[in-house]
């Protein structure tokens, strides 16, 4: 399968897909840290309107800055200036991409209040890493992940990450247990559907 993975510059979810046999390539405004597989470094919104239509299956990361209800207390002032309603407007140009199978990841957020509730809410304890971090799945013609690997702890580290200048960057990355489940689940949807 063609998979496009929107919003991502660490390669984790991308390089899955290509270690399961797929032509996956990512898009982000920032470089690939992962040279494995092919980047384009541009807005996904221009990717999408020259070649969406060329991916069965599109996993998409949009930034959670100014949609978490972790940062509610900022609300206020995102709605004034309009970075909430833009945020929301990228997600929504995501959710009706040209494409068939759609994956859209993001944190406790007002997606859920404004766009849909999620189909799926996972944590990372349940694809082999022993922490929590509630992350919602917005499915269109995919089944929902099931857990692979669940495993004790309930550490929140990544909350719990001290500040610095890539602070962001470590928490915004996709645990590889969760990249491999999804390669290996959505990576042959028609099986997978015959087992559910």
């Amino acid at each position: 399968m063609r998979i496009l993975v929107a919003c991502e510059f660490s390669g984790t979810v991308r390089d899955a897909f290509i270690r399961a046999g797929h032509d996956a390539r990512s898009c982000d405004v920032l470089p690939s840290e992962s040279n494995l597989g092919f980047h384009y470094q541009e807005d996904i919104r221009h990717v999408l309107g020259k070649l969406g239509h060329i991916f069965d299956m599109m996993i998409a990361h949009p930034p959670c800055t100014h949609l978490a209800v972790s940062g509610a207390r900022h609300f206020a002032e995102k709605i004034a200036d309009g970075r909430q309603q833009a945020a929301l407007d990228f997600v929504k140009a995501l959710m009706d991409a040209p494409i068939d199978k759609i994956c859209i990841e993001n944190l406790i957020s007002i997606i859920s209040s404004k766009i849909r509730k999620p189909d799926q809410i996972i944590h990372p304890w349940q694809f082999g890493h022993g922490e929590t971090k509630a992350t919602c799945l917005w499915l269109k013609g995919i089944p929902k992940l099931i857990p692979t690997n669940i495993v004790e702890g309930r550490e929140a580290r990544v909350h719990r990450m001290p500040p610095g200048p890539n602070r962001w960057k470590e928490r915004s990355k996709t645990f590889q247990g969760i990249a491999d489940a999804m390669a290996m689940q959505w990576g042959n949807t028609e099986e997978h559907f015959s087992l559910t």
